[in-house]
């Protein structure tokens, strides 16, 4: 049975389609804090853990490097450097989510949407952040360049 479960997730197309998931979800994920960096500043500002001066400029950034990293993975170039920073995105995410949990604070985490009245979904949206840190970890691990448009870029060399 474990193997079975283990055979499927490490299958190739299954694997593209954890890849192509990730990338549409960050790239959903990211259109919204683009279009409004105003009032996702306000949603970091509410975490109260970046210090004020560096709160634009994540709300400027972080939108991009997550539109980037999804369109990556859609395309299959830079996949394991792309699925790598979004990995890292989950981490922090999840550590910030669960400190302000620990405080007792239940906030709108800015995910999909910078609407101030947004869903606040708590431990939930840990579960979420984990289960999208897993589809990263076999993307990472066992994607094979299946589908992906850097098979294109790779150099082959001619040995004389």
């Amino acid at each position: 049975m474990l193997k079975t479960l283990i055979r499927i997730v490490t299958d190739k197309r299954v694997v593209l389609l954890f890849r192509l998931f990730l990338g549409v979800t960050f790239i959903y994920a990211s259109l919204d804090k683009i279009a409004h960096p105003d009032q996702f500043a306000r949603i970091i500002y509410n975490y109260k853990i970046l210090p004020h001066f560096l709160i634009n400029v994540f709300a400027i950034t972080l939108p991009w490097v997550e539109l980037i990293a999804g369109l990556f993975l859609i395309l299959g170039i830079f996949t394991e450097s792309s699925v790598l920073l979004i990995c890292f995105l989950l981490i922090v995410f999840s550590i910030a989510i669960s400190i302000n949990l620990i405080r007792g604070i239940d906030l709108n985490c800015g995910c999909f949407s910078t609407d101030p009245a947004g869903k606040k979904e708590g431990a939930n949206l840990l579960i979420k952040d984990f289960i999208f840190l897993f589809l990263g970890i076999m993307v990472f691990f066992f994607h094979r360049n299946f589908a992906s448009l850097s098979v294109l870029f790779k150099r082959k060399s001619i040995v004389r």
